[in-house]
């Protein structure tokens, strides 16, 4: 049932993405994030499945870098609902995906090559200092893929030199998505995701690695409070 309507409104709600389009990115995202906040609820309605957020207190009000544990597809869909208008740094190949991907194409985000390397660091750093002079925050999974709960991936380094090259703050966000959604699994497991998010990490004087650090201590410590 899910699935049928996830499906289903993203075929009808692609025509409204499209006439978006003209509209500045900030605009842009807040219509198409429209449908995220149905699919939360529709989630809710057919699955059982909410959410909780501790630390909304944390979001400033200007724009800055958000380091986020990744676990699932639900993130990419409630963090919409949960953070002022964003820019995620994703992989190139899913703006292919039909409808799903298109959506994506609309909210301007930053697309990447990984197998770039250190070009597609430098585009993450370039596209995300514009996407922070424009007024969004910049959505990075530092781990760079889905990992099941309880594992631990390297932390790429792309979204802390932004935030330091920008001397934008980084917010770090943690949750246990995958426990309820998991990342190859089809079925979805009623309950609460928990979410927390952060205080700010400052960047002024310091190196990348150290806030790349202090984001990982930070994100893996509360997810394994959390799980």
């Amino acid at each position: 049932m899910f699935l049928l309507g996830q499906v289903a409104t993203a075929l009808l709600y692609t025509p409204v993405a499209l006439m978006a389009y003209p509209l500045n990115p900030i605009l842009r995202s807040r219509i198409i994030g429209v449908w995220a906040h149905f699919i939360v609820w529709w989630l809710k309605l057919t699955c059982g499945l909410t959410h909780s957020v501790e630390g909304r207190e944390n979001i400033p009000n200007q724009p800055c870098v958000i380091l986020s544990k990744h676990q699932s597809a639900w993130e990419t869909i409630a963090f919409q609902t949960i953070f002022p208008a964003q820019a995620w740094v994703l992989k190139r190949e899913l703006l292919r995906i039909p409808f799903f991907g298109w959506g994506l194409a609309m909210t301007q985000p930053i697309a990447i090559d990984r197998r770039q390397g250190l070009k597609a660091l430098d585009s993450v750093v370039k596209q995300g200092i514009d996407r922070l002079q424009q007024g969004r925050f910049v959505v990075v999974f530092p781990e760079g893929t889905r990992m099941a709960p309880g594992a631990r991936g390297r932390y790429n380094p792309g979204g802390a030199m932004l935030a330091v090259k920008a001397q934008a703050a980084v917010l770090p966000v943690a949750h246990n998505a995958g426990k309820f959604w998991p990342r190859h699994g089809f079925l979805k497991k009623p309950g609460e995701i928990k979410v927390v998010i952060g205080p700010l990490i400052p960047v002024k004087n310091k190196r990348a690695k150290q806030v790349n650090e202090e984001a990982k201590q930070w994100i893996e410590s509360t997810v394994a409070q959390i799980s």
